[in-house]
C-alpha cells in the first residue's frame, strides 16, 4: 500500500467513527428503559415534587442523552414539564438520577396530580383520565451539533403503569 491509500483510509475512518458512535447512540435511546425510583411508589404529585427516575441501558455500547423530558398536558393544556440533564448510562447497567419539574401553575397542578393519582389507584373518578396525556421525550445530537430526539405520545395512566414497573432489564 502507498502513502496515499494509508492517508485515504485513515481520513474515511476519521470521518465514519462520528456517525456509528451518532447512530449508536440514537438505537440506544430508543431501548432505554425508565422507572421511577424511590422510597414509595410512583405518583404524579411525587412527580411535582422533583424526584429520581432510574434509567436502564440493556444495550452493548454507553447510551448519553442531553435531555429526558415527560410534558404533561389536560385538556390540551401544558401544565407541567419533569425534565433530567445530560445523563450518559453504561452498557448493561442502570442509574438513579434527579429530576426537575417545572410549572406556571404549581398548586393547581398539584391538586390535579393528586386527584389523577387517587383515580388511577382506583378512587372515584372526578376529572375526565382521558384529558391527561403526556410526551416523553429524549433528546441527543449526532456527530454534537445537528438535534435528534425521540417523542412518544402516551396516556397519563399508561405512563403511571410504565413509572410503577418493578423490573427493568438490568436489574
Amino acid at each position: 500500500m502507498n502513502k496515499y491509500s494509508i492517508i485515504v483510509f485513515a481520513a474515511i475512518i476519521v470521518i465514519i467513527i462520528p456517525f456509528v458512535y451518532s447512530g449508536l447512540n440514537i438505537i440506544g435511546v430508543n431501548q432505554l428503559e425508565y422507572k421511577w425510583n424511590g422510597s414509595e411508589e410512583f405518583s404524579f404529585f411525587s412527580m411535582s415534587n422533583n424526584g429520581n427516575v432510574e434509567f436502564c441501558n440493556p444495550t452493548a455500547f454507553s447510551t448519553t442523552f442531553d435531555k429526558f423530558q415527560i410534558t404533561s398536558f389536560y385538556d390540551a393544556k401544558n401544565i407541567g414539564d419533569y425534565e433530567i440533564e445530560t445523563t450518559t448510562v453504561e452498557p448493561h447497567s442502570s442509574i438513579v438520577k434527579k429530576g426537575n419539574f417545572s410549572t406556571e401553575e404549581f398548586q393547581s397542578t398539584q391538586h390535579l396530580f393528586m386527584t389523577l393519582d387517587y383515580e388511577f389507584d382506583g378512587g372515584a373518578v372526578r376529572v375526565d383520565p382521558n384529558k391527561f396525556i403526556v410526551l416523553v421525550t429524549i433528546q441527543t445530537p449526532i456527530i454534537g451539533i445537528i438535534p435528534y430526539s425521540h417523542t412518544s405520545q402516551i396516556s397519563g395512566f399508561e405512563l403511571d403503569q410504565i413509572m410503577k414497573n418493578d423490573e427493568l432489564i438490568c436489574n
